[in-house]
């Protein structure tokens, strides 16, 4: 069975192309041009994906993307002529999955497709016990092993370790990890989370100061890599 991506997009010379793109490997899609027909869309379709402008007729895709993480799980990538830092920090943190900026790489979008539909089908699949590398979350003991041995962490280190695994490859904001982790109110706490990460590499990195898993990203956040 095809997969179903939802398209967003104003400009219909970008949406044709995206449209003959997905045909041409495979993908179903449905598509409008502003964000009432979207929802509408959205409720009555299902997608497995959504790709996404900011800048539409009746009002910014970021406000979209809250309203559908009220909603669903399903991944967002956002596709905009937006290249600015913020704009970037505040789309992923309003629950997008990824970003791309135009002009851009037919290809590279349809690369990053697959792989948010791949690590969002092995969300749905795997839930009690991740494995990378030499460590071991296993999510119903809450235990930590790491190279065989039982790791000991403090409850924040696991939430924080236990959060960064689940969402594997993905880049979280600051702010999105503080309100998984930390909870509402704590979204501004920054110094918190750089310690308990600090603390963490220690734990699980095998030189802390190059780490190879919890990966720094300039200006926006964390990414926990798995090759």
């Amino acid at each position: 069975m095809k997969q179903l991506i939802q398209i967003i997009e104003d400009d219909i010379s970008v949406r044709k192309l995206l449209e003959i793109s997905f045909k041409e490997y495979n993908f179903s899609y449905i598509s409008c041009e502003n964000r009432r027909v979207a929802m509408t869309m959205f409720l009555s379709h299902q997608p497995d994906l959504i790709v996404l402008d900011l800048g539409l007729p009746d009002g910014d895709g970021k406000e979209f993307i809250k309203s559908i993480r009220e909603l669903s799980l399903v991944p967002i990538i956002v596709l905009t002529a937006r290249d600015d830092e913020s704009e970037i920090v505040a789309s992923l943190d309003a629950g997008a999955d990824d970003y791309m900026t135009k002009p851009f790489f037919v290809n590279e979008l349809l690369a990053r497709i697959r792989a948010n539909l791949r690590r969002h089908s092995d969300k749905e699949a795997l839930k009690e016990v991740y494995e990378v590398g030499e460590l071991k979350l296993d999510i119903s003991s809450r235990d930590v092993i790491l190279k065989g041995e039982l790791l000991k962490l403090t409850p924040i280190e696991y939430d924080l370790l236990k959060y960064f695994i689940i969402n594997s490859n993905k880049t979280l904001t600051h702010k999105q990890i503080l309100e998984e982790v930390w909870g509402i109110g704590y979204q501004n706490e920054m110094q918190y989370l750089r310690t308990y990460v600090n603390t963490l590499r220690k734990k699980i990195e095998i030189n802390s100061t190059r780490p190879k898993l919890i990966k720094s990203v300039s200006g926006i956040g964390y990414r926990f890599s798995i090759d």
